[in-house]
């Protein structure tokens, strides 16, 4: 077998093996939670009996095993069950909180990818001087901050003061693209300014390591410009790294916006995830771990078999 093939499947096979992990620990996780979900759906008053007959009815009173494997089976048929707070289709209630947490991803990674290769590009263009200095300064500051103390400040700045977006980003289907983005304009922004960070900067190390390079020195001896050589040259041998980094942001996005669209009350995954563990309502809390894990590992993956298939070395084997 082709080593890049046989560097693939091995992915492949890492990432179903961690993904079935994973898949173990939200169930554990879950179930050793404190507090009684028939209790907590009954209340304080229930008796005895009617706490039994709800476990019964739940299915709490099988062994865990067993509901283990039920549950992972009718999760990969895509039957994650209903949510025991309101009887509503959990995969229905996903769909469209999915469809809004990643139309804020993308808008915010349309925005941070090309502007951190750009600003990365930029720092090392100008390294060492006054551009350089004030790109990693504004940089180390935004991922300095908390996340919710970032939104925070600028919902107080745009919001309050200027009035020029509202403070609360809901959107619906009757809204059109533009409103949308309106909408979504200051959790967006709190999301490049985090990401932003981290991939400018690994774009930045990426291309100066590669820059110390003999063909990079053999080009610099023909005359030919830095930001040519750095563009033409020093890039695409520095893409492996970069690439790595950016998808781990991108899962980073869909992921990790749990704190953004709760301060924004957004009506997005993170929003539904944290409404529903205040309720101690365990099938959305396992069907929403489950998709964050499937989305993270996945991008990692994708992450990995673009850094293989990108090494020159890997695909022209002596």
């Amino acid at each position: 077998m082709h080593p890049i093939l046989k560097l693939v499947a091995q992915r492949l096979a890492l990432g179903c093996l961690l993904l079935l992990a994973a898949s173990v620990l939200i169930f554990i996780g879950t179930q050793i939670l404190p507090g009684d979900v028939a209790a907590a759906i009954l209340g304080q008053g229930a008796t005895e009996q009617a706490l039994a007959n709800m476990r019964a009815d739940l299915g709490l009173d099988r062994p865990a095993i067993t509901r283990y494997l039920e549950w992972l089976f009718n999760a990969l048929q895509g039957d994650f069950g209903v949510a025991l707070s309101n009887g509503r289709d959990i995969a229905e209630s996903i769909a469209g909180r999915m469809k809004n947490t990643i139309f804020l991803a993308s808008v915010a990674a349309v925005v941070s990818v090309p502007l951190s290769i750009f600003l990365g590009l930029l720092a090392v263009r100008y390294r060492d001087r006054w551009p350089d200095r004030l790109i990693s300064a504004v940089t180390l500051t935004s991922i300095s901050l908390p996340e919710f103390l970032l939104g925070y400040v600028i919902m107080f700045v745009f919001s309050v003061k200027l009035g020029w977006f509202n403070s609360v980003s809901n959107i619906n289907d009757g809204m059109s693209f533009g409103e949308k983005l309106g909408a979504v304009a200051l959790p967006a922004t709190v999301l490049t300014l985090v990401v932003l960070a981290h991939m400018m900067r690994m774009t930045r190390a990426a291309i100066l390591n590669v820059m110390q390079s003999a063909y990079v020195e053999t080009a610099e001896l023909k005359g030919l410009r830095r930001f040519t050589i750095i563009a033409r040259h020093a890039m695409p041998n520095a893409i492996a790294p970069i690439v790595n980094v950016v998808m781990l942001n991108l899962a980073y996005l869909v992921v990790g916006v749990v704190v953004i669209e709760v301060v924004f009350v957004y009506p997005g995954m993170g929003q539904y995830l944290v409404d529903h563990v205040s309720k101690r309502d365990v099938p959305v809390v396992q069907a929403s771990g489950l998709i964050f894990a499937t989305i993270y590992i996945g991008l990692n993956l994708l992450a990995d078999i673009i850094s293989i298939l990108s090494n020159p070395r890997l695909r022209h084997p002596k």
